[in-house]
């Protein structure tokens, strides 16, 4: 069977996908016919041929990301023809796909830049948007505009999230999260704006002609601060970070919707506050004889034991 009437044919079976998935899909199939033709058949290209598409991948200038996702997606078709009896083996299998983290890209977007990007927000219903990113740690547009009135339990302290991101995995397609306090005032804001439990929380900014991105960035540079790089997914990663400063990882994990290692992988950040405390508030100190001692209580215990430790290196 050629290439390309096998791919067509994957995608067309493929009804659930949603638009984006298609999207990737069918970038995945203009980059391999593009390299073996379009009747060439799947049988013929072997583990050497798609060594070689890797690295055509990498001569055509592709990001390391990019190609790595378009590697994925093609173990992806041939594993559908290995599994349908078109190919007995998946000469993709052994590439590489897994997307590495970008340290480069993590910024924590602090409480007091947050606060002066929301101060130059022209609505309640664009600030509750940036909250919903930086307090609610949402994946921001897909879920805040997917909430309802009736999601937000202000009695119990508790909001449904629904995630199109997870929906495809059994029992992911939706969460619940706590109301967090931060969050609360964004939502009171707006609370008497619905008439029905069904309305949308988020209402004017829906359309696809409204790009969330550039209006944030404009509201960025009016509170006269540079730009961090993935704007509303930082945002979304430092209200993860500071959650696990205080609740177990994996609770936090499942309040964010993905799993704990996806957070340590993409998510969590190494913060000044970190740094700061680290050098400030001694964890341990060291017994006589090498043992571990908890930290000393006060300043005073402090300079005791110091004290003391000098007279014994002095005899």
């Amino acid at each position: 069977q050629g290439l390309g009437d096998f791919i067509d044919g994957y995608i067309a079976g493929r009804t659930h996908t949603k638009a984006s998935t298609r999207t990737v899909y069918a970038r995945a199939r203009k980059h391999l016919i593009g390299h073996f033709g379009e009747g060439r058949s799947l049988r013929s290209i072997t583990a050497a041929d798609a060594d070689a598409f890797r690295i055509a991948l990498g001569e055509r200038g592709l990001a390391e990301a990019t190609a790595r996702r378009t590697i994925g997606i093609a173990k992806q078709f041939f594993r559908a023809a290995a599994r349908a009896g078109v190919i007995k083996d998946n000469p993709f299998a052994e590439l590489v796909a897994a997307v590495p983290a970008n340290p480069a890209k993590s910024y924590f977007v602090t409480r007091d830049e947050i606060t002066r990007v929301l101060d130059t927000a022209t609505d309640d219903e664009w600030r509750l948007l940036i909250a919903l990113a930086r307090f609610g740690a949402l994946r921001t547009p897909s879920e805040p505009l997917l909430l309802t009135w009736g999601d937000i339990d202000f009695e119990k302290g508790r909001i449904l999230v629904r995630s199109p991101k997870t929906e495809h995995h059994r029992g992911k397609g939706t969460r619940v999260m706590p109301l967090f306090p931060e969050l609360r005032p964004f939502l009171e804001a707006r609370a008497d704006m619905f008439d029905s439990p069904g309305d949308p929380v988020i209402l004017h900014y829906r359309e696809s002609t409204v790009n969330l991105r550039t209006r944030l960035l404009k509201n960025i540079k009016r509170a006269g601060l540079e730009p961090w790089p993935k704007l509303w997914q930082n945002m979304r990663a430092s209200r993860e970070t500071e959650l696990v400063e205080t609740f177990p990882s994996h609770v936090v994990a499942q309040w964010v919707g993905h799993s704990v290692a996806v957070a340590e992988k993409h998510y969590l950040q190494v913060t000044e506050d970190h740094f700061a405390k680290a050098v400030q508030n001694p964890v341990q100190s060291l017994r006589a004889g090498g043992s571990m001692a908890q930290k000393p209580e006060n300043d005073e215990s402090r300079n005791s034991l110091l004290f003391n430790t000098m007279q014994r290196g002095s005899r």
